[in-house]
């Protein structure tokens, strides 16, 4: 799953790294169109990931889950190459995110499945490096196409269809179909995961949290704009932002993971976040230069490596094998419906306040939003094992 969630980033990075200069610059778009786009590109796989998640574990079957997901985004890349106007882009962006809506909880679930307990974060930070590894070399493969054909943005459309068909083959012909509710001797989920689901013991409060610092965490093109426009070595390396963030994200994501293990999911998962309030800091700071944009880059990397797989590995440990899929599936929808929030409302923020203003409000909110968290996660800011007895404060 690692390999085809690296020649699938491959695929998507490379857009997504050209993107802002494609819409702002090449189609002429304000900044509030890229904010309502990158909202899009952030969060309206939201609308599938329970039903992907439930199919899952209805199922027994989350490879082929999986498979239809990788597919859908796959048929996205070709209407891409004939996208043309403000419409055109944002279906072809909807329809990419909606397949990634439909795999990514099946993919989690199977990685849990073929997982221990005590080495699930692990798990993830060694699939979370093979996805970076595509995430930093597809944003590299653009900076090359434009940098020998300026203005090649079909190009790189092209390219990333290429690296999208490669990942949907290894997923049918080599990845196993693994079975997490027969595995574990249980019977599959019937029913979609609803209300009653929520009285698992640490779930309320799990996805208050990451809703709320969801709802803080605006979109990395925002960020490498106001980086832009700083600093001329940004400017000048754009497409190589992403790649320096997921260099760094590639670095951490297997430390961090163990590290996860060994202290708590939680607490990593929080820690990540104020990484996250550091760069939203620093870019409200009248400063640029490339000393300043490299510590973003870290910290922004960082927050990735500390969230992400994190994020995963700390829901699979609060929900049983047969209903995994759906509970991932359920913080990654709230996460996700969170972020597009943010980022439509921040295109805005910039738009009627500045960048500056914008960001120093958001930095504010992300204060907030943390202190809060820590909070609601306190029972779980220690070491949880599945099937392990959790703190009475759950009950509240």
């Amino acid at each position: 799953m690692g390999v085809v969630s690296m020649f699938t980033d491959i695929s998507s990075e490379s857009v997504a790294a050209v993107l802002p200069l494609y819409i702002t610059a090449a189609m002429g778009m304000s900044t509030i169109a890229y904010g309502f786009i990158d909202g899009l590109y952030q969060g309206v796989s939201a609308v599938v990931r329970i039903g992907g998640g439930w199919a899952a574990d209805r199922s027994d079957q989350p490879k082929w889950v999986a498979f239809l997901g990788y597919g859908v985004s796959a048929l996205a890349r070709i209407w891409l190459l004939f996208a043309t106007g403000f419409a055109a882009v944002t279906s072809v962006v909807a329809i990419d995110r909606i397949g990634k809506g439909i795999r990514t909880a099946p993919r989690d679930a199977l990685i849990t499945a073929s997982s221990q307990p005590d080495n699930l974060g692990r798990s993830f930070g060694v699939h979370r490096m093979l996805d970076t590894i595509g995430a930093a070399v597809g944003p590299l493969l653009a900076f090359v196409i434009l940098w020998v054909l300026p203005g090649g943005y079909r190009a790189i459309f092209v390219l990333s269809l290429a690296f999208a068909i490669v990942g949907v083959l290894i997923l049918g012909v080599i990845v196993r179909n693994g079975h997490p509710a027969r595995e574990a001797g249980r019977r599959p989920a019937r029913r979609f995961w609803s209300a009653k689901d929520l009285k698992l013991p640490g779930m309320p409060r799990l996805l208050v949290a990451t809703g709320a610092l969801g709802l803080i965490t605006v979109g990395d093109g925002f960020i490498y704009l106001v980086l832009q426009a700083r600093s001329s070595f940004a400017a000048e390396w754009f497409p190589l932002l992403y790649v320096g963030t997921n260099v760094v994200f590639l670095a951490l994501a297997i430390p961090l993971g163990r590290w996860a293990d060994r202290i708590g999911r939680g607490r990593v998962f929080i820690i990540g976040h104020c990484a996250l309030f550091a760069v939203y800091l620093i870019t409200t700071i009248p400063v640029g230069g490339i000393a300043i944009t490299l510590i973003c880059l870290a910290l922004l990397g960082a927050f990735y490596a500390a969230t992400d797989g994190v994020l995963s590995a700390l829901t699979a440990q609060l929900t049983p094998p047969e209903s995994t899929a759906s509970g991932i599936a359920a913080t990654q929808t709230v996460t996700a419906i969170a972020r597009l929030i943010a980022s439509t409302g921040f295109g805005v923020l910039w738009f009627a306040m500045g960048r500056q203003n914008a960001m120093a409000l958001v930095a504010g909110l992300a204060v907030l939003a943390v202190i809060a968290s820590v909070y609601l996660l306190r029972p779980m800011l220690g070491v949880l094992h599945r099937e392990v007895e959790l703190s009475p404060e759950f009950d509240e």
